[in-house]
């Protein structure tokens, strides 16, 4: 029987709300069935609010234009840009009717990340989202996974729009242009920029995206199970995978093209993304398996990685350690691989066992909101708006430690509370919640909103202290920084 089946309809909704959802200003929503509530939410993410959201071709135009030094206009173009996509992306959550399927998007975007850190992705961000991530959460892992690797942003933010094979026509024609000058007595022409074969995409694609950290020591598991000979391997299969050409998409002429350096028999029935003059030539060996050259290898090897057990295990510990508790019960992350196993990766399938473990509806909470789902939910609670990113694009974000799209490493933002639960950390916390307590506190009934939102997840500790403090902005700090509320 499914626990959600046997808890009082009022605390269903409650769990409902804050661990699977985003936090409601009022639990009614949600009740008779919270079960019910949350599976009609499973599907593709919604279409981002906001405007100037531009998809992948706009935004590498746009990228483009802001590198030369003096292109001041195109930089505050770029920078705009960034920030509307940082307010779609809090925006869409904080309003969405269904905050099941945003916080799915978030966890997503979180595997895959790709970070605004990195010069080569600034502006990428927000078109990576809207078209490699949102479309298919609920569809079958290994197209999440393909539109995820594949898609220009990652390319860009991993380097492997820089990564060219050793052996591959680029590198040999370059080889025998500077030996011929050489011969002459000329210095050596000035080749495009070329670092030979980069190993960070196939290295991240396997520890971070699929099989997990081979020999035990990661936070997301010991499942692994590939070698060093594997990353090279897959590193030689993603060569020619760069995306765009930088210059294509701002209407220059590519450099490469120009000089003759890309040229290649066949080349206009290769994909868009894929560049064959840089591409590694002969079989490449993954896990055991011999894949042959060409851009028809990556979906390949792709879709044989999203069959792997271990990235069933990997992808349930994830999104287990996501939504129910950083240290989930190996029984539930179990039932989600085997699901995985099962359905050939159906993630609706997936979510659907989720919702109906056992161990999601256990009352007492067991996760802590990172900053940026407190802030969503807080502004969901106030029923904020587009008022939570009128004054800053990222909503304060930054102060808190998770300025929106910015993780400071391929792996993303921790799920794990302890990292989030440094002093300075709860006091940027605190901040927030007065900024906006002595801006609403007068006008909001803290008490009635404490009941209404929290339901049976109130404990009588926190509805006296919010009952009994001094005025409405001591109230509302007091709600917004309850344990009920900052936990789910």
């Amino acid at each position: 029987m499914r626990l959600s089946n046997t808890l009082d309809p009022a605390a269903a909704a409650a769990i409902a709300a804050h661990r699977f959802g985003l936090g409601e200003p009022d639990l009614a929503i949600v009740v008779p069935d919270a079960r019910r509530w949350l599976l009609g939410q499973i599907g593709a993410a919604e279409t981002q609010r906001g405007a100037a959201l531009p998809g992948l071709t706009e935004a590498l135009a746009r990228q483009a234009a802001a590198r030369p030094a003096d292109a001041r206009a195109a930089k505050a173009d770029l920078q705009a840009q960034v920030q509307a996509d940082m307010r779609a992306r809090l925006l869409t959550a904080a309003t969405s009717r269904r905050p099941f399927a945003e916080r799915l998007a978030l966890f997503w975007c979180n595997h895959f990340t790709v970070s605004l850190g990195k010069a080569s992705s600034q502006g990428l961000v927000g078109a990576f989202e809207r078209e490699a991530i949102r479309p298919h959460i609920a569809g079958r892992l290994a197209d999440l996974l393909q539109a995820a690797v594949t898609h220009p942003a990652m390319l860009r933010y991993l380097d492997n729009h820089l990564s060219a094979g050793p052996q591959s026509a680029l590198a040999q024609r370059l080889r025998r242009r500077s030996a011929a000058a050489v011969t002459a007595g000329q210095p050596a022409e000035n080749p495009p920029r070329l670092t030979g074969m980069n190993e960070n995409l196939a290295r991240e694609v396997l520890e971070l995206h699929t099989l997990g950290v081979t020999g035990g020591g990661g936070v997301y598991g010991p499942w692994g199970g590939y070698s060093q000979a594997d990353v090279t391997s897959l590193a030689a299969v993603l060569t020619g995978w760069r995306g765009p050409k930088p210059g294509a998409a701002a209407g220059q002429v590519n450099a490469e093209a120009a000089r003759g350096l890309d040229n290649h028999p066949g080349a206009s029935n290769d994909p868009p993304d894929f560049d064959p003059a840089w591409h590694q030539p002969g079989p490449k060996t993954v896990l055991g398996r011999v894949y042959p050259a060409g851009p028809q290898a990556l979906p390949a090897v792709l879709a044989d990685l999203a069959r792997q057990p271990a990235m069933h295990r990997h992808v349930a510990t994830r999104l287990a350690r996501h939504f129910v508790a950083d240290q989930p019960a190996p029984a539930l992350v179990t039932r989600l691989a085997n699901c995985l196993q099962s359905t050939d990766g159906d993630l609706a399938a997936l979510y659907q066992v989720l919702v109906d473990a056992p161990e999601a509806w256990t009352p007492a909470p067991d996760k802590l909101k990172t900053p940026e789902a407190f802030v969503i939910s807080s502004a969901r609670l106030l029923g904020l708006g587009e008022r939570l990113t009128q004054r800053a694009a990222d909503a304060g974000l930054a102060a808190l430690g998770q300025r929106p799209q910015s993780a400071g490493s391929p792996a993303g933002w921790s799920d794990l509370a302890a990292d989030w639960l440094g002093p300075e950390a709860v006091w940027q916390r605190v901040e927030w919640a007065v900024q906006w307590a002595e801006r609403l506190g007068a006008s909001v009934d803290a008490r009635a909103l404490a009941r209404s939102s929290l339901g049976p997840l109130l404990s009588e500790a926190t509805r006296q202290q919010i009952e009994r403090a001094a005025d409405g902005p001591q109230a509302l700090t007091l709600l917004l920084m309850a344990p009920e509320f900052q936990r789910c």
